[in-house]
This record gives structure tokens, sequence and C-alpha cells, in this order.
């Protein structure tokens, strides 16, 4: 099943957000197919790279590695996860739930798995934690004006979140790519060949 994200939230069941789940995941992993080591602390170029949430100022500005998007995503949907299974079972809402693996650490495509697929197996763990009967009514306000989120929606907006980083993710990737190819000569033969335009025959 590749990874669509639903029309609404209305219906969706926690086996729903189990399938989707594993839709994002898996189709993240086959982004990572052909990558090598060295695309996961490659600096990509991201004139228009801002995060205010950087721990320093001289990380704002400061344009994501893969292994930095790939900790962001997941560190960002197990919270939502986190939240979710309390809302599910009547529990108040209380702050946020957030643990981020720190980006640096993270340097080759096999430590990008893992931590995919540890986040897979975290989140899925967390619906296993929804009661039968799920206190769907169970609502917060994120932010003033914003609409009431209960369960189903704050596991949703965990996988919305990923989705909005699906293309920023391929684009590093690409970027990386590129620059690895151009190392060689036969790599930038193939480059050469890739850009050649397709016959309309």
């Amino acid at each position: 099943m590749k990874f669509r994200l639903p029309e609404s939230e209305e219906g969706l069941t926690p086996d729903d957000l189990r399938r989707l789940t594993n839709a994002l995941i898996d189709d993240v992993l086959h982004m990572l197919r052909h990558c090598k080591d060295g695309d996961v602390v490659f600096i990509p170029a991201d004139p228009l790279a801002n995060d205010p949430g950087a721990a320093t100022d001289e990380e704002m500005a400061m344009a994501w590695t893969l292994g930095h998007i790939i900790v962001h995503m997941t560190a960002s949907s197990e919270e939502s996860a986190a939240l979710a299974a309390e809302l599910a079972r009547g529990v108040e809402y209380h702050g946020r739930s957030r643990s981020e693996v720190p980006w640096e650490t993270v340097k080759t495509v096999a430590q990008c798995r893992a931590r995919l697929e540890e986040s897979r197996r975290m989140r899925l763990a967390s619906l296993n934690m929804w009661p039968d009967d799920p206190h769907l009514a169970n609502t917060y306000t994120p932010r003033e004006g914003a609409p009431p989120i209960g369960p189903v929606a704050r596991f949703l907006s965990g996988l919305r979140h990923d989705d909005s980083h699906l293309s920023h993710l391929g684009d590093v990737i690409g970027q990386g790519r590129v620059a690895r190819l151009q190392q060689t000569f036969l790599g930038r033969m193939r480059l050469r060949l890739d850009r050649r335009p397709q016959s309309g025959d």
C-alpha cells in the first residue's frame, strides 16, 4: 500500500491508522533504497532553511541532512502517537511528549533504517494502548482559534507532518546522489546520460 493521506479523519479506526503508518514508513524506506552512507550526512543546498525550533541561532538557517529529516519526522509522529493513546484512554491533555534522537548521531543508511523501524514499532505499539471503546470525544485545543483535536486527529497529524516532509526528503536524497556521482568519471557520465532528452518514439 502506497501512502496517501485520507481526505477526512471521519470513520478512521486504529486498524486504518496502522495501515497508514506502515505505508508511510515503507515509502520512506523505499526512498532510501539507493542511498549510501555519505548521502546521510551530505549538507544540501537549501536557501529557504528556517527552523524556529532550532537549539541554537546557528542551526536556525542550517540545511537539514537526510539523517536530520529522518529523526525529526519520526520524533514528531511518535509524539502524536503517544498523545493520541492518552486521549483515547480518556486522559486529559497535559502537554507535549517529545523525544528526538540527536540528529548529529545519525550518520549511516543503516541507522536511518533502524530509526524508521524503531519508530514503526513504537507507533504501532501506541495503537495497542487504545481501549476497545476509545474516548473519541476527549479533545483539546492546541492553540487559540484552532479546531479541537481528538485521538484520531492527533495520531493523523503525525502522519500528515511526515507527508509534508516527503518532498523535502526526496530533494535532499537527489542532491546527495548527484554530489556523489560527480565525484567519479563514471558517475559524471551516468548523470549526463540521465539528463539526455528522451526520444518521443
